[in-house]
């Protein structure tokens, strides 16, 4: 029995219908669905699983499906031939319809699911971070785009991704195909991509973006720290590489200007770190590691050859230190930035 004939999934006349097709399903549908219950226009619409036409036709919006991508009619489908949309602001993939229906829909979702109005700058920076982090690999699996040159081998495989798990969650070519069946595993596979979906707005929202405050804060108040601008000092530890470097982009920060050290307390050992600031944000060369004579030495031996009072430790390849107290590591940076 189909979706639309089960009389389980019948729709009320006023009922608003999302429409997607029907049989083995795909982590791009799955989520699309999922984001357009958590959108006004669709949170109590009832659902029809089919590639018959004339049923789609009778569907308010219909995603993945029908050869058409049109906003107007709500249509968003990207398998049509001349389909090249992507989603703008740098982002180069073609989308699936996930991609789609998040370009559209997105910044609403974001906004009911943090009940702060879209227009807060605060939900544009997620809208872009989601994308990015988790949309964008969704749309480049569904249309088999890969991630790097395809005369490279990769040397092992990666069957852990969302895209594959719900792949996983179609039936075997040995079970049944039952039309029921496979419904309620579609909506088993949508609430698996879309529970992930919200997990990462929610940490993007109440931790990293958090730590993007602390980290622009720190960098409009560095040259309270040190004339020179360059020593960043954080009162509290919080994630700081990738937001320093898309920061200073963003502001437009010179080369001469940009920090070198950043200085934060340890809280697990309530003591003070200080750490050289990267050449780029996975790259393990600092922009100007602490001085070769202080590398390796610890303790006494380093507070009497740096002359500051209360030395742990730096670090043999010069990327980090510690001191007890916060005035030890400022003391450490002021030096080092002239040495």
């Amino acid at each position: 029995m189909s979706t639309e004939d089960h009389p389980a999934k019948k729709m009320r006349m006023d009922e608003k219908v999302i429409g997607t097709h029907n049989g083995t399903f795909h982590c791009d549908e799955a989520l699309a669905v999922f984001l357009l219950k958590r959108t006004n226009a669709y949170a109590n619409a009832g659902l029809k699983r089919t590639r018959d036409p004339a049923v789609l036709n009778t569907c308010d919006i219909v995603v993945d499906v029908g050869g058409v991508y049109d906003e107007k009619t709500q249509r968003f489908d990207h398998h049509q031939r001349g389909f090249e949309e992507v989603f703008g602001h740098g982002f180069t993939t073609k989308l699936s319809s996930a991609g789609l229906v998040y370009k559209h829909f997105g910044k609403e979702i974001i906004s009911n699911r943090l009940q702060v109005p879209v227009e807060n700058p605060k939900i544009e920076t997620l809208w872009l971070k989601l994308y990015k982090e988790y949309i964008e690999a969704i749309d480049a699996i569904d249309n088999g785009i890969s991630q790097y040159p395809s005369d490279l081998k990769p040397r092992y495989r990666i069957r852990t991704d969302v895209s594959a798990r719900v792949g996983f969650l179609n039936p075997a070519w040995n079970e049944s195909v039952d039309a029921d069946a496979v419904d309620a595993k579609f909506l088993q596979a949508s609430a698996l991509v879309g529970t992930e979906f919200l997990d990462r707005l929610d940490y993007y929202a109440n931790a990293w973006l958090p730590a993007r405050d602390l980290v622009l804060e720190g960098l409009n108040k560095r040259k309270e720290v040190d004339p020179s601008g360059r020593i960043i000092l954080f009162e509290r530890f919080a994630p700081w590489k990738e937001h320093l470097f898309e920061l200073e982009e963003s502001l437009a920060i010179p080369n001469e200007e940009k920090p070198i050290y950043v200085l934060y307390p340890d809280e697990t050992a309530s003591n003070w770190r200080i750490q050289a600031v990267p050449v780029s944000p996975e790259s393990f060369e600092s922009r100007k590691a602490l001085p070769e004579q202080w590398r390796g030495v610890r303790d006494d031996a380093l507070s009497q050859l740096s002359g500051v009072e209360g030395c742990i430790f730096v670090h043999a390849s010069g990327f980090i230190g510690g001191n007890k107290t916060k005035e030890g590591v400022l003391r450490l940076a002021s030096l080092a930035l002239n040495m």
